[in-house]
């Protein structure tokens, strides 16, 4: 059987820095109290109008370059986001559209934190099973639009900024030691509320 190694990485983080400082000005917080339950210093925010897609688009073209690889290369686009930039169509058709490339199967996997786990699993069964050779997982959010920049939410708000990170999986050559080995995944939903 095949197995599937990372080609290529990218990322993307938008150029709007957000301190601790900043936020403290919106809420009961400061600087000493989010580095000491988190570690954060800052976080960046997308400007308005730049959504996942926009996002995506940046990390999957610093990937492709690090793959030595070319848009039209990729076969199938697995895109991981829990703010998509609509409800539908998927914020992966925008990116395949984005690339300009050939019609290229494109899906948006809503599994919130443990989102790009399940791409990249999804995505190694693809080149496990043969069906396609470059797979494009994404991992990409732009929470800072669904954010309560207030007490009430706080407790979240200075955890999450946006951005994007991307990576190429292909086919492993023979003796390949930089591979997929397995994953596991699960779910349970008695515990969702």
């Amino acid at each position: 059987m095949r197995k599937s190694k990372i080609s290529g990485l990218g990322f993307y983080v938008p150029e709007k820095v957000v301190t601790n400082d900043d936020l403290a000005k919106q809420m009961t917080t400061s600087d000493e109290w989010i580095q000491q339950r988190t570690g954060i210093k800052e976080r960046h925010y997308a400007e308005d109008g730049e959504g996942v897609s926009h996002m995506a688009l940046k990390a999957t073209h610093r990937c492709l370059e690090d793959a030595g690889k070319k848009p039209e290369d990729i076969d199938f686009i697995i895109l991981a986001t829990l703010s998509p930039d609509h409800c539908f169509p998927a914020s992966s058709q925008f990116l395949q559209g984005y690339l300009d490339i050939p019609p290229t199967p494109a899906v948006d996997v809503h599994a919130q934190c443990s989102g790009f786990l399940y791409a990249l699993t999804l995505a190694d069964q693809c080149i496990k099973t043969g069906l396609y050779n470059n797979v494009l997982v994404i991992g990409a959010e732009n929470h800072s639009t669904g954010l309560e920049y207030n007490d009430r939410g706080r407790a979240v708000t200075v955890i999450f900024g946006d951005g994007a990170g991307a990576l190429l999986l292909t086919p492993a050559e023979d003796g390949d030691s930089r591979v997929i080995m397995n994953s596991f995944l699960y779910a349970e939903g008695k515990h969702a509320k």
